[in-house]
């Protein structure tokens, strides 16, 4: 099983830690992709959205993080990490539409722009990371856990662009219990570091 990677990226970052984690053996493959290499052949062919990561597993070709977890997890891993219930699994995939949509648009993409120089709006992406992070700050006041009580794909999903916010000018000193969930993570058996976390 292969990972089409970019270190930097906190997607592929997604995609690694939850692989450490869960004792899933991956093979990661370095793209540079600064050099283009993820827009031409042969990993265009493999995901025309020409973006990362890519996981290939045999005949599965898939893209995005949040799919590509859901696969690991329900392929390779142990319940805990994507509830078999519907109501387990619904909750758990709330959370991963919360990364793919409020913090990808908030706290990842103001680390686009301070980090890597994205022509976005900065202003937008700090009212989004201002709306986000109270939200996740009042959920983990209540529970240590984003979804089902333990740690799941979704607390892989979500963590690696809020750990990684103040690289793009977001503050997380007023996030007491967002900042203790972080600490959770990090103690997690088999937790993987990345440059930023």
């Amino acid at each position: 099983m292969k990972l089409y990677d970019l270190v930097l990226s906190g997607n592929c970052y997604k995609v690694r830690l939850f692989a450490a984690l869960a004792g899933i053996p991956v093979e990661i493959v370095p793209v540079d992709f600064l050099g283009g290499e993820h827009k031409r052949s042969p990993l265009i062919d493999l995901n025309p959205w020409g973006e990362l990561p890519i996981l290939v597993d045999g005949e599965v070709v898939l893209r995005d993080s949040q799919a590509i977890l859901v696969y690991l997890a329900q392929q390779y891993a142990d319940a805990a990490w994507l509830p078999r219930d519907a109501a387990g699994m619904a909750e758990v995939a709330q959370w991963l539409s919360t990364a793919a949509n409020e913090v990808q648009n908030g706290p990842a993409s103001a680390r686009l722009i301070d980090k890597f120089g994205y022509p976005l709006d900065k202003a937008d992406t700090l009212r989004r990371s201002a709306r986000i992070l109270p939200l996740l700050e009042a959920h983990l006041r209540r529970h240590d856990w984003l979804a089902a009580g333990h740690p799941t794909i979704a607390d892989c999903a979500v963590f690696p662009y809020v750990a990684l916010a103040h690289e793009g000018g977001v503050a997380l000193a007023p996030y007491t219990h967002l900042q203790a969930w972080i600490g959770r993570i990090k103690h997690l058996p088999g937790f993987l570091e990345m440059p930023g976390v």
